[in-house]
């Protein structure tokens, strides 16, 4: 299991990654941008979010550091735009932590499968605190 950071930024994330990575001597990054996501006639993809960063990381010093644009319109306040993401290979455990931290909490995503993963949600938990669970095959 790993517990990775999770960093939002409200349109510049390619900027700041591209610095980090620069001022790290680091590995490119490659980045995945809400245009690439597969098409969706029900949730169609505005022009404004086509090129923002949907999810790109760094390696620092031995350590993942993943990074994402917020979603055009969606607030973000620095302070509150960082978040922990727990990734595992166990989905039975990813649910049963997912089940225990809702508790007091309010889902922002229910678990599902996504494109990127066969069981991801995220949540803010009683204290405020944002997580994102993750299923990383083996």
């Amino acid at each position: 299991m790993a517990i990775q950071v999770y960093i939002n930024f409200d349109g510049n994330c390619r900027e700041a990654v591209t610095f980090y990575q620069k001022a790290f001597e680091t590995n490119e990054p490659n980045f995945m941008t809400f245009g690439s996501m597969p098409p969706n006639e029900e949730h169609p993809i505005p022009d404004a979010a086509k090129d923002l960063v949907m999810h790109t990381e760094l390696v620092i010093s031995g350590d993942t550091i993943m990074f994402s644009d917020t979603w055009p319109g969606m607030p973000l306040v620095v302070g509150n735009n960082i978040s922990l993401t727990v990734v595992d290979t166990d989905m039975d455990k990813i649910k049963a932590w997912f089940a225990t931290m809702k508790e007091g909490g309010t889902v922002e995503m229910d678990l599902q499968e996504t494109f990127w993963s066969k069981c991801y949600g995220s949540l803010k938990d009683k204290y405020g605190i944002i997580w994102q669970f993750s299923h990383r095959s083996e």
